[in-house]
């Protein structure tokens, strides 16, 4: 989109049927605040101005969305202390507008809430993903790019004068810019350029996500989030635009990216994680619901890795 808006002539290849089937519609569809990440990291910075963009974005293009807040909860008192490392993580973000809660406060934000501390994040939000996506989409076709699904690449060949290419179906291609977007499948095709070396291409490690979807009505209206623990931000609940709730991620370290299957098994622990900040959360509730892969620049022994963009100079 940004290259075709720049009067660049751009080309998009997609190996699925349509964009988005991956990662990007396997997720919560929250837009983050930017709280989480140590301070100057690539996830910091673009978190919280991909923020701002985003909000004005989906205002400009009436895509769907709405800034709901979050509360991250302690649900025990050695909780508490990380509640206040949190929120100093996230000032030393730029993020300033969190309040600290104590129990009754929370409470009278959500009764159906049980803890004994909270953080209120006013600005974080959802929003409609595949909306987004086809925004997007529109953006750079109207700017005359163009989108070639069921196009997946099969060799490319790093040449004095640009970038061969060649797409599984046999078509030759030469391009000055290539960008790998290609989420979990991007360190597979970077392996298919010739002359790019080995040691630039990262190890990929795959970190599923299983959902659940909340039977009935939620009586949450804000996100609801645990005090973060190991790979992920624990079991939290979000809601969608059309109100449905879901619980999740989980963390699963996968071999296989594909394995997309959700275990109705891993509802006990569901139940477990959920109860810890909704206990009234009733029997019989939780039904399957989709899972994701998250890719990981890391395995499961070592903690979170930064985002790594390479450019021509790496």
């Amino acid at each position: 989109r940004a290259l075709a808006l720049q009067g660049r002539e751009v080309l998009v290849l997609e190996q699925a049927s349509a964009i988005g089937t991956g990662t990007s519609s396997r997720n919560s569809e929250v837009i983050h605040a930017g709280i989480y990440y140590p301070q100057d990291s690539l996830k910091a910075r673009l978190c919280v101005t991909g923020k701002a963009l985003l909000y004005a974005y989906c205002a400009e293009r009436a895509v769907a969305h709405r800034r709901c807040g979050k509360l991250i909860v302690a649900t025990s008192t050695d909780q508490l202390a990380q509640l206040d490392r949190i929120r100093a993580m996230a000032e030393g973000n730029g993020v300033t507008d969190l309040q600290l809660l104590g129990r009754d406060a929370a409470r009278a934000l959500e009764p159906a809430l049980e803890c004994v501390g909270a953080l209120l994040s006013p600005s974080t939000g959802i929003v409609d993903s595949h909306a987004l996506m086809l925004s997007l989409q529109g953006d750079m076709e109207n700017a005359g790019g163009a989108l070639a699904v069921g196009s997946a690449l099969a060799s490319a060949r790093c040449a004095g004068h640009g970038i061969e290419l060649q797409a599984a179906d046999g078509t030759e291609l030469r391009a000055s810019v290539v960008v790998n977007a290609a989420g979990l499948d991007a360190p597979l095709l970077a392996r298919r350029f010739d002359g790019l070396a080995a040691r630039h291409v990262p190890t990929p490690h795959y970190a599923k996500g299983n959902y659940f979807t909340l039977a009935g009505r939620s009586p949450f209206d804000r996100l609801i989030y645990p005090v973060p623990e190991g790979a992920g931000l624990g079991v939290h609940l979000t809601i969608d635009m059309g109100g449905q709730a879901k619980f999740g991620p989980d963390v699963q370290w996968v071999s296989s990216p594909q394995d997309l299957v959700v275990d109705p098994s891993r509802g006990d622990a569901f139940y477990a994680e959920v109860r810890k900040y909704w206990p009234a959360l009733p029997d019989g509730a939780l039904l399957p619901g989709y899972a994701g892969i998250r890719p990981k620049l890391q395995p499961a022994s070592d903690g979170p890795a930064d985002f790594v963009i390479q450019g021509p100079r790496q």
